[in-house]
């Protein structure tokens, strides 16, 4: 079971500008093969699928939370898309295209289908696919699987970041370059536990260090980079059986957090008229509160 907070991993920037491209290709972090859809939905059926959880508990609570963590990734990418999509079109009478711009942005489905918001799929439209979802009931194969998928999202995200310089998409792919650190480090020293092999040595891959990107760089200097959270304030404390030690890269100790990050707020989306959402007028909306207020009785 889940608890859901309403809030974002961090807080993400108010665009000054829109920007459907980058938009684009930012939809690859969500619904790509090595996307924050791929990294969540594999860790939630493997923990789900986790054989002799008590015998195995340290390795059943490391990816039991980070699955409750890669929720929160999949909201931050999205949203990090919806805003870079905030301001695309204009309102206006039908008859004179309001929306003619969109024919020429890189994903028209952007457009079409979801109201300028995120869907889950690629960066060329593909829908995303469980066929992604690797959950072989081996724990070593899967932790060596969420090990290379973590790099391949770590791969994408750099390149992304260098795709476009939009400061909403700037500022989630730095965040999340060193968040998926955390995550790489973490299965690489799950593998070392198990199997004596110290996978920490191929790191990073690709072989850049995150302090080269300015926003990740502030992320690291805030300590982002040596906490894992457990997402519980009761379970999943045996993390600290395995994410113990220093960083690899910088020598720094690593910290288990109880609980969750501090968060920051979730954007409010304005209305796009011209695409009929959320299609509630003012004079809809009046009457959506009074039936609210006869319901309660007030």
């Amino acid at each position: 079971m889940f608890t859901r907070i309403d809030k974002l991993a961090i807080e993400l920037p108010e665009p000054k500008y829109a920007d459907a491209n980058a938009a684009a290709a930012v939809q690859e972090l969500l619904g790509g093969r090595f996307g924050e859809m791929s990294t969540l939905n594999n860790y939630l059926f493997q923990s789900f699928n986790f054989r002799q959880k008590k015998k195995l508990k340290p390795f059943y609570d490391l990816i039991a939370s980070i699955t409750a963590e890669e929720f929160g990734h999949v909201e931050l990418v999205s949203t990090a898309i919806n805003l870079c999509l905030t301001g695309s079109t204009h309102p206006g009478d039908p008859d004179i295209a309001p929306m003619r711009n969109a024919v020429d942005k890189r994903n028209t489905y952007h457009f079409i289908a979801t109201a300028q918001t995120a869907f889950p799929g690629d960066s060329m439209g593909k829908a995303w696919t469980g066929d992604y979802v690797f959950s072989s009931g081996n724990l070593i194969l899967d932790l060596l699987h969420n090990f290379f998928l973590e790099c391949g999202a770590r791969a994408n995200k750099m390149r992304v970041y260098e795709m476009t310089d939009h400061p909403v998409a700037r500022e989630m792919v730095g965040y999340l370059l060193v968040r998926g650190g955390v995550h790489i480090i973490a299965y690489a020293k799950a593998l070392e536990v198990a199997t004596g092999v110290d996978v920490t040595k191929m790191l990073p891959i690709p072989n850049l260090d995150n302090k080269k990107f300015d926003v990740a760089r502030k992320f690291e200097e805030q300590g982002v980079h040596r906490r894992l959270y457990t997402f519980s304030d009761k379970y999943y404390k045996d993390i600290a059986q395995i994410w113990k030690g220093t960083h690899p890269l910088d020598g720094q100790p690593l910290e288990v957090i109880e609980g969750i990050p501090q968060g920051g707020p979730i954007p409010e989306l304005a209305e796009i008229p011209e695409a009929f959402a959320p299609g509630v007028s003012a004079e809809d909306f009046f009457e959506i509160a009074k039936r609210l207020q006869r319901s309660a009785g007030l």
